[in-house]
């Protein structure tokens, strides 16, 4: 399995997710961050690939990190306050840990890479 389809499968997961949970006022606004950051990640992974330089790359790919971290805290938080069972909330916030590591490997090599290049 590649990185982007790594991604694709958490994308679609959260977006389904969250599709049948939005109903719910007290849930809403943590489903939506979920949702933003989730998404936000692919968004920043398609902006790294276009990059116009290395540093540009690795800058994108950073923010792509952060929305990573921040799409497992708020997973974590729905999985806390059971929003969505954490039998279900589990496996996604394993995603997108796996995520995390991913991002930040490929981040330290690029920088690594870079560096030996100069």
């Amino acid at each position: 399995m590649t990185f982007m389809n790594a991604h694709s499968i958490l994308r679609a997961a959260l977006c389904g997710c969250i599709a049948r949970l939005r109903r719910s006022a007290t849930a809403r606004p943590l489903l939506n961050q979920v949702l933003r950051s989730g998404t936000g990640i692919g968004a920043n992974l398609e902006e790294a690939e276009a990059g116009q330089s290395t540093a540009d790359f690795i800058a994108k790919m950073r923010i792509a990190l952060k929305e990573a971290r921040e799409t497992v805290y708020w997973l974590r938080l729905i999985g806390a306050t059971e929003i969505i069972k954490a039998a279900r909330i589990e496996p996604l916030t394993q995603e997108a840990r796996e995520l995390v590591a991913i991002l930040t490997t490929i981040i330290r090599n690029t920088h690594t890479n870079q560096a030996r290049s100069a």
